[in-house]
């Protein structure tokens, strides 16, 4: 497998590409509109084929390049088949593998950050890799107030989904604002400061305390992610020309 771990440094999103070394096709999960051109090089440089985009959930902090690199690469879409959105190629449900040449993903339904989230394990050899979107972070997790979120149900998600995976399962998370890169079950386990050794109603008082800011794009980037990144009208001029289908905006 070819595995890249690309950055997007606005909304600190991490875009992962998954890369098969015998059919040369490639997946991208949770690409970001802003970096769509240098995904493209990212693929050309290693020789990939892109043929699917892959969504732990609908996004509030970024516009997914998904449309965008339909049009331009002639990918499909794929996404969770519970958010019901008519622009999805492929819908993913937990327990029905996902398979993008000789690689499977097998979704986990993770609600609580959003009420439809889920993360992707990946197995190769003896190594698992989960790559658990906005519900579980480097010491930390996606906030619950907004989209459906509910602190009990991430809670939920963590401690029954994620947290019994092997230890050395590693942790991709789909953002980290201080430069970090991974983690593993265990690391989080032993020291995430909102899960570790904390009971439900615990972790209950600290998602509710933490008075979060507005998200900056959420009325546009929402309403975007339903339609798989083709953008509403009613958008600022710079933002259209970003959702614009042609290849350079």
């Amino acid at each position: 497998m070819i595995f890249r771990q690309l950055f997007e440094a606005e909304s600190s999103t991490y875009t992962y590409l998954f890369g098969c070394t015998q059919t040369g096709q490639a997946v991208l999960l949770d690409p970001v509109l802003e970096t769509m051109e240098r995904d493209l090089r990212v693929l050309q440089a290693l020789g990939l084929r892109l043929v699917y985009t892959l969504e732990t959930h609908i996004h509030a902090d970024h516009v997914t390049s998904a449309y965008k690199l339909k049009s331009v690469a002639g990918s499909q879409m794929a996404g969770p088949a519970m958010d019901q959105l008519p622009c999805t190629d492929f819908g993913v449900v937990e327990g029905q593998p996902f398979r993008v040449g000789t690689l499977t993903f097998s979704p986990l339904f993770t609600p609580g950050h959003t009420d439809t989230h889920h993360s992707y394990l990946l197995t190769e050899s003896d190594s698992q890799r989960v790559f658990t979107g906005d519900a579980l972070l480097i010491d930390g997790c996606g906030r619950t107030d907004f989209q459906n979120g509910d602190a009990a149900t991430l809670y939920r998600s963590i401690q029954d989904k994620l947290f019994s995976l092997p230890d050395e399962t590693l942790i991709y998370p789909a953002h980290d604002y201080q430069h970090r890169h991974v983690s593993s079950v265990a690391q989080e386990k032993e020291r995430n400061p909102r899960l570790a050794g904390k009971s439900v109603k615990e972790f209950q008082d600290i998602m509710a305390g933490l008075n979060l800011a507005y998200p900056k794009k959420i009325d546009y980037a929402v309403p975007a992610n339903r339609q798989c990144g083709e953008c509403p009208t009613e958008l600022p001029e710079h933002v259209r020309r970003l959702c614009d289908p042609s290849p350079q905006g």
